[in-house]
């Protein structure tokens, strides 16, 4: 059962339970993040982009690393990337939840542009790589390397604490990052807090353990393209931890780390494509992806430069009550889903 092809009955059933447990995980994570936060200084857009997002990224490392060693790689490819593709769509669905104002006007930070900008980068060395030469090192290809070092320095960029020379204008509907702590977490030590926060961790990433096995079946029992069921079943489960903290968040009026969760897992899941590199020995990740797959890429990195054009452009009331960028993250993932479903 461990190690062999699951039966398709039980695969299902497995992939639904996996996706209701990480649901309920994220939602505690929303307050968990929130406090934590707070009380380590980080503020909400720092915090939710890189720890918040590697916890809710653990599923996704996990499918990634798991398909990609069990020779799947077109599977793990398109998981990290569609990952990123549904996971943008998050920001849509906590805009709906949040119907004081258009949630990218509200959340106005720095960090979170900047992390937006590191995103675009990440897929565009992904996709550079893939038409380079196939060129590795101990069967890993020289963008893995290139990919880790540029995250790293874009971490050291945004943490830079010294005076912004950007900073977004305060309105009545702009919701600051300030502390805002509940009475049952008060009462508990950081200690505590953190480690029910790792623990969730831990059963996030058992949920994306059994996420990709339970994929495998359905790739190899119903003869569906790895590529879509990469794309949007283990997408859309990639998803959901980011969805759920997003919409818990914004409900808790954390609306920055709403959306520093949603961008800076997302930038975490680029990485995955690291993981996956160094999990498959069958030579460069990047080289074996499909056109698919570089069609699922170049969509993702469109519609992480509509929601960056949202941030920027702080619409307060928009189309549908969702802003214009909410309304084409919509349309545009509906045109990706359809496509790779051709």
């Amino acid at each position: 059962m461990v190690t062999g092809e699951w039966p398709l009955g039980w695969s299902i059933v497995l992939f639904l339970v996996a996706g209701a447990l990480t649901v309920l995980c994220s939602v505690r994570l929303a307050t968990l993040g929130d406090v934590l936060a707070d009380r380590t200084g980080q503020g909400e857009a720092l915090f939710g982009a890189v720890f918040f997002g590697l916890v809710t990224s653990l599923s996704g490392i996990v499918m990634t690393a798991v398909s990609a060693a069990d020779n799947h790689p077109d599977l793990a490819y398109s998981n990290a990337v569609g990952g990123i593709a549904a996971q943008t769509l998050a920001v849509a669905a906590a805009d709906l939840a949040y119907r004081r104002v258009n949630l990218e006007h509200a959340a106005a930070s720095l960090p979170n542009l900047l992390f937006g900008c590191l995103l675009i980068a990440l897929l565009g060395i992904a996709l550079m790589a893939a038409f380079s030469p196939d060129v590795t090192l101990w069967g890993v290809h020289p963008a893995s390397a290139v990919l880790v070092f540029f995250y790293w320095g874009g971490l050291r960029l945004i943490s830079d604490r010294r005076r912004a020379l950007w900073v977004a204008v305060r309105t009545s509907e702009t919701v600051p990052d300030v502390p805002d702590e509940g009475p049952a977490t008060a009462r508990r030590g950081n200690g505590r807090l953190w480690a029910e926060f790792l623990g969730i961790a831990v059963v996030v990433v058992a949920g994306g353990w059994v996420v990709v096995r339970a994929a495998e079946t359905f790739v190899a029992a119903t003869g569906l393209a790895a590529g879509f069921v990469g794309a949007v079943l283990l997408g859309i489960v990639n998803a959901l931890p980011e969805t759920v903290t997003a919409i818990a968040a914004v409900r808790r009026g954390a609306v920055t780390l709403a959306v520093a969760a949603v961008i800076g897992g997302n930038c975490l899941d680029a990485l995955n494509l690291v993981v996956g590199d160094l999990a498959y020995r069958g030579g460069s990740l990047y080289h074996a992806a499909s056109p698919d797959e570089l069609f699922l890429t170049a969509g993702a990195l469109v519609m992480t430069t509509i929601l960056l054009g949202g941030l920027l452009v702080r619409q307060e009331r928009g189309w549908l009550r969702v802003g214009f960028d909410g309304v084409l993250l919509i349309a545009l993932y509906g045109t990706i889903v359809a496509t790779l479903a051709v």
